[in-house]
């Protein structure tokens, strides 16, 4: 029983040293770019606009059939932003390219 715990206690103390040791790692492990490059903007106008634009769609059809059952849920509101608003947010108000690391860079550039 006693060796048990010391093992258990080793194994511990070993692992958290060593999440310890990687945390500056993978703090340093993320690069930023401020503007999204020629490839991101192509690929942003052939692939992702046309499948936000699909999925806005989708989504006001799905928030209309589901709307009653929102209504007596009293989430109508969460409901539409969730179904509506994000994709429509992501197809028509969003830079040429720009993903969510551009916008945080962005908004962190602008305070």
């Amino acid at each position: 029983m006693r060796s048990l715990k010391s093992t258990f206690r080793s194994v511990m103390v070993a692992l958290s040293m060593a999440l310890f040791a990687a945390a500056p790692a993978v703090s340093q492990a993320q690069t930023v770019t401020d503007r999204p490059s020629g490839l991101e903007m192509t690929g942003d106008v052939l692939l992702v606009r046309p499948l936000t634009l699909v999925a806005t769609v989708i989504g006001a059809g799905l928030f209309v059939v589901s709307l009653p059952f929102s209504a007596l849920g009293g989430n109508v509101g969460e409901a539409g932003n969730t179904l509506v608003a994000t994709p429509f947010k992501a197809t028509f108000m969003r830079c040429l390219g720009c993903s969510d690391k551009h916008l945080s860079t962005a908004q962190s550039a602008e305070q």
